[in-house]
């Protein structure tokens, strides 16, 4: 089953290695990695898609929180949630052709963002099965280039899940003697 994590680290260099490479260790696919700043200063927002059980989904949370950039770590697979893709479909389209992917276009609701005369650029978002479809529908005329995003998520409502609930406490203050700050996990 394919879960889904909303993890809020530090934006800092390196971070992203370090989050990947626990991944990595663990030996779990990454299906789709998406990162950008949030609404906070100094923090990213990753959204991690893997594909693992139950078990191995509540491991990861709990290893993702053992990493000193990891700020809080949502796995939002069960919360009502929105979920989206963004692609660029370049398409070779001239003549009668460029008419009907124009047409295409518009019953996908997605949007023709670049004309050149042999091609077109359609930009669109939705979930990975909407994609999926219109390049499917796309690929007789020619599918030049294809570039996606992977899949942002967000959950609904005002709170995020779990908001309440802080990391597992692995060592108290009086276990840790000096600076922690450059230490890997």
């Amino acid at each position: 089953m394919l879960h889904t994590f909303a993890v809020y680290v530090d934006d800092k260099p390196g971070v992203l290695n370090r989050v990947s490479s626990l991944f990595r260790r663990r030996a779990f696919n990454i299906e789709s990695l998406t990162v950008g700043h949030t609404e906070t200063p100094g923090v990213s927002r990753m959204t991690v898609v893997v594909d693992t059980d139950e078990y191995g989904a509540r491991r990861l949370e709990a290893h993702l929180y053992k990493l000193v950039p990891c700020r809080r770590v949502d796995n939002i697979t069960s919360a009502p949630s929105i979920s989206r893709d963004l692609a660029l479909i370049k398409v070779a389209a001239t003549g009668e052709a460029r008419t009907h992917v124009m047409q295409l276009v518009d019953v996908y609701r997605a949007r023709i963002v670049d004309v050149s005369p042999e091609s077109l650029v359609i930009e669109t978002t939705g979930t990975e099965d909407k994609i999926d479809s219109l390049v499917e529908v796309l690929r007789p005329y020619g599918v030049i280039e294809l570039v996606r995003t992977g899949r942002v998520a967000m959950a609904r409502g005002t709170l995020p899940p779990r908001h309440a609930r802080q990391p597992p406490a692995a060592t108290t203050a009086s276990d840790i003697s000096g600076d922690v700050s450059n230490c890997s996990v």
